[in-house]
């Protein structure tokens, strides 16, 4: 079984590689309108090297409530940050706003070809690194742009997507064979890099077509992952990214030779990080 560790990835987390494909696609014109993002955090920070990378201007909406890491990350590569309640005000109609009023680029988090396409450059790394195609890929699911491209690059690979407990709505998306969206009173998680409260058609649409296999994992499972990463490993890795790891640990899903395991990001509040490793597992 094997890791493959996009938590050492350029600003912590594989977003960078869909937000690079994205930007690259962008017109002279729309680069100097600039781009619009919303996340909480790993696609902002993506969205926010690759434009300092390319000259663009970049301005996110993040939750008020997002990581300071991810926050201070953020900042950190120049982009302009907006902030909102992840209660009470809506992210996609803040960020069409921004759009609207200064003619930016949105640049979703998933829900673009683009975007699946640059992700899916993960499944073709594995491929090169071990020389052959996996028997299986476990990947953390948010929005599922990172699983359906690499269910492109990998074609051969079975497909597991793991997701929170109570968020699991790309697991209820494949069985209804349409998109269900998180209902209400969806339980508190950590895992804030993959809260998301529906799936795309272009995502779900791939992973159907792959027949791609959904789990989900507590919080609590989440934590033992990552005391495991660190006390084994000595990753650092954030909750949304140790759900695939939780899952096996967990016994959710039977070991099988030839595993890869994608530990997406690595950007936790320090002080979280050290409360959770020091637990007694």
């Amino acid at each position: 079984m094997w890791l493959k560790c996009e938590c050492l990835q350029t600003g912590g987390a594989f977003k960078l590689r869909g937000a690079t494909n994205r930007l690259l696609q962008l017109s002279p014109e729309e680069r100097e309108r600039g781009v619009v993002a919303f996340s909480s955090g790993n696609h902002a920070r993506g969205v926010a090297i690759a434009a300092r990378r390319l000259g663009i201007r970049a301005v996110i909406v993040m939750p008020a409530d997002a990581p300071q890491v991810k926050i201070d990350g953020t900042r950190a590569e120049g982009a302009e940050i907006v902030f909102y309640d992840r209660l009470t005000e809506n992210r996609e109609e803040i960020t069409a706003d921004i759009a609207a009023a200064n003619g930016a680029t949105v640049v979703p988090s998933f829900d673009d070809p683009a975007i699946v396409a640059g992700q899916g450059t993960v499944g073709l790394e594995i491929v090169d690194q071990l020389g052959r195609a996996p028997a299986r890929i476990v990947v953390p699911c948010g929005g599922g742009g990172l699983a359906s491209g690499i269910a492109l690059a990998v074609p051969d690979a079975e497909m597991v997507v793991v997701e929170p407990a109570g968020w699991d709505d790309m697991a209820r998306s494949l069985e209804a064979g349409e998109i269900i969206p998180v209902g209400a009173g969806a339980p508190d998680t950590f895992c804030d890099a993959i809260m998301t409260l529906h799936v795309s058609p272009i995502t779900l649409g791939i992973l159907s077509e792959r027949d791609a296999r959904a789990l989900s994992v507590s919080d609590a499972e989440v934590a033992e992952a990552i005391r495991f990463a660190w006390v084994k490993h000595q990753l650092v890795v954030e909750p949304g990214a140790a759900v695939g790891l939780a899952a096996l640990i967990a016994g959710k899903l039977p070991p099988a030779e030839d595993t890869v395991v994608i530990v997406s990001g690595g950007n936790i509040d320090p002080a979280l990080h050290a409360r959770i490793i020091g637990q007694a597992a």
